[in-house]
């Protein structure tokens, strides 16, 4: 697997094929078409920025805000709603466990070389140059 850094030199490691609107740049309202855009692999670039992300579900952000609410004050709980909480937690747990195991997604915005700019692409389509 390549480490990707910010800066560093990349080029692509499979053919890649845009597809999508065709919109003139700083034009909202203006004329579209649909077209596409071929690059081949071995095309260079820079890394200009990485974004590493783990998208999160609705039960994972009530696991940890409940986790911390648990933690933070759950020694001052009356212990009804101490166990009550307790158990909310244990019922997420499951669902912050599988978003643990989860692979981190990995997008990056290359320059390549003749210009064009690609941005929120896969990382693992890349390789280090």
């Amino acid at each position: 697997m390549t480490t990707l850094t910010e800066g560093r030199r990349v080029k692509l490691a499979v053919d890649l094929r845009l597809a999508g609107l065709v919109v003139a740049a700083g034009d909202d309202a203006g004329e579209t078409g649909a077209g596409f855009l071929a690059l081949p692999a071995g095309s260079e670039g820079v890394v200009e920025r990485l974004d590493a992300d783990r998208p999160q579900s609705h039960e994972v952000r009530e696991y940890e805000r409940l986790k911390s609410l648990l933690d933070d004050f759950g020694h001052q709980m009356p212990p009804g709603s101490r166990a009550q909480l307790e158990e909310q937690v244990g019922s997420l747990e499951p669902a912050w466990a599988a978003y643990q195991e989860r692979k981190l997604r990995l997008t990056v915005r290359v320059r390549f070389d003749n210009g064009f700019v690609l941005d929120d692409a896969p990382g693992d389509l890349f390789a280090s140059v």
